[in-house]
């Protein structure tokens, strides 16, 4: 089937795409390039499934006038009546194009979308299902205002077009689900440093940071009482406390070991962003305390509630990167800073205080920290003097 008007618009996308490396702005001059061949294209969708703990797809929604918007899908999105009812719905179940000329109100049956797209205008809707090499099937959109919808020679220049714009989608889609998983699992910052090559075991780098390392207090003793996929849960909530905040005041999650959570906040070389990045940090303490303080669980007929934890914080070099054993690798970070932070966390329980830092943090404040006093710490030579927060003293 020959491309016609859209021939350099294929040419193009089977060269590569070259002059766009992201998704939006591949869509953009794709639809673009489109439009300038002559297909009347007012509205362009791609729908695809994602990895992602929260999301079970996304969607990317081209108009002239806006650019790309991208949507997400909940799990459990695909059983509602709007979807159901969607022609999304019976490209992905069938894995067979949909058209459906909306020329008159009559012809949006029963679908709240195809009734919102006759609202703005919509004359034509065109779907199609993306083969995947590996047989998975997502889908594509097209749609137009102009008076009389599609013509015969449009819908045929449109599938001509598919087959090398598949591949491209499924292209950035495998880029896109690398990048998120990692992102999922080991953080922004390490995510991009494996993507860019650094997969070597080894392959360290030395980085200043702040480390926050914490545990949920009577953890053990609550396992023993509570099920397994109920401690599961009670988890994610209490992770959820402080992750929000982590990220919000520019932390990375490095590690959840338990009910042990690590994260750095990184800090410039030459050390002129500290007083910054010690103030976002103390941002994430409170509303990370706040939040555990306010967190309750229910267990059957048993309201589990007065949650603590310990957080220490502390500022040091780490070697920041792949440490593992064969083909298995953890992207870490470790050295003496981090076990110092570790052993202070162990301290805030035994001074019956949530949150403790070092000298080396707490010395960055003027005053809001108590000096707690200098405390021998296991494996290391010389004593640590420790510091709470003043507002935790009428607790202590």
């Amino acid at each position: 089937m020959p491309a016609g008007r859209l021939q350099s618009v294929v040419d193009w996308l089977i060269d590569g795409a070259r002059s766009a490396t992201q998704v939006d702005l591949f869509m953009t001059e794709t639809c673009e390039r489109m439009v300038a061949c002559g297909i009347p294209i007012w509205r362009a969708g791609v729908f695809v499934s994602t990895l992602h703990p929260t999301m079970a797809g996304r969607g990317f929604i081209w108009r002239p006038e806006t650019g790309v918007a991208t949507t997400a899908s909940p799990y459990g999105a695909d059983e509602s009546d709007d979807y159901l009812s969607s022609p999304i719905s019976t490209v992905y179940n069938t894995g067979k194009e949909v058209r459906r000329r909306l020329l008159d109100d009559e012809s949006t049956g029963n679908s709240p979308f195809l009734v919102s797209m006759r609202a703005e205008g919509v004359t034509d809707y065109f779907a199609l299902p993306i083969l995947f090499s590996d047989g998975q099937i997502e889908a594509l959109s097209w749609s137009t205002r102009r008076e009389n919808g599609f013509t015969d020679t449009d819908l045929d220049e449109l599938r001509a077009m598919h087959a090398p714009l598949s591949r491209m989608i499924e292209i950035f889609l495998l880029r896109r689900t690398a990048a998120g998983l990692l992102d999922n699992y080991v953080g922004p910052r390490a995510g991009a440093r494996i993507l860019g090559g650094q997969i070597r075991r080894g392959h360290t780098e030395t980085m200043r940071a702040v480390i926050w390392l914490s545990d949920l207090r009577g953890f053990t003793p609550l396992s023993d009482r509570v099920p397994p996929e109920a401690i599961v849960e009670l988890l994610n909530q209490y992770f959820d406390c402080q992750v929000g905040p982590i990220l919000e005041c520019g932390g990375e999650i490095l590690k959840f070991m338990g009910d042990g959570l690590l994260a750095v906040f990184p800090l410039a070389e030459d050390g002129s962003d500290l007083p910054t990045v010690c103030r976002a940090v103390l941002q994430a303490v409170i509303a990370s305390r706040t939040n555990v303080a306010a967190m309750n669980y229910t267990h059957g007929d048993e309201l589990l509630e007065g949650f603590r934890f310990g957080l220490a914080l502390h500022i040091g070099q780490v070697l920041y990167g792949n440490i593992g054993g064969g083909n298995r690798l953890d992207f870490t970070c470790i050295g003496p800073a981090v076990n110092l932070a570790a052993r202070l966390e162990k301290m805030a329980g035994r001074l019956n205080r949530t949150v403790v830092a070092s000298s080396a943090f707490a010395g960055n404040f003027v005053d809001g920290w108590s000096d707690l006093g200098a405390f021998p710490v296991a494996g290391f030579a010389n004593a640590e003097r420790i510091y709470g927060l003043t507002d935790e003293d009428t607790q202590a």
